[in-house]
């Protein structure tokens, strides 16, 4: 039960990151509709938000949340847009995968700033309560 439970994940892991892929070329698309940019800036949001509609206390339904609510999000994205730009965007897509991910040191390195300031913010807490 367990094995089959970590398959899911791991097809919908390798399915979201595909199309996370395409999602991001699209997104920089001019041809792509405001409509269609905005669920998808939706759809990755709740992907990286730490809030979850689905709690993930609840040990079943907490797969819901990523096989079905995540990939039905990207499914609906990817429906709306247009057939000749989501072929590009493939075509884009895979073109990266074949020369390895894009690794983005900015975005990376404010992230982990991001976090230093909050440990060192708690740290600062945590110190004062103390004395």
């Amino acid at each position: 039960m367990e094995i089959k439970r970590l398959r899911i994940l791991r097809l919908g892991r390798e399915i979201q990151n595909d199309r996370f892929s395409i999602l991001y070329f699209t997104c920089k698309d001019e041809r792509v509709p405001l409509y269609a940019k905005e669920f998808t800036a939706c759809v990755v949001a709740y992907v990286f938000s730490p809030i979850d509609l689905i709690p993930d206390f609840i040990p079943f339904l907490v797969y819901l949340d990523y096989v079905i609510l995540v990939l039905l999000g990207i499914i609906i994205a990817l429906k709306m847009m247009p057939k000749i730009v989501f072929t590009d965007c493939k075509c884009k897509a895979e073109a990266m995968m074949k020369n390895g991910k894009q690794k983005n040191w900015i975005v990376g390195s404010i992230i982990v700033l991001i976090w230093g300031l909050i440990l060192l913010w708690a740290m600062i807490k945590i110190y004062r309560l103390l004395n």
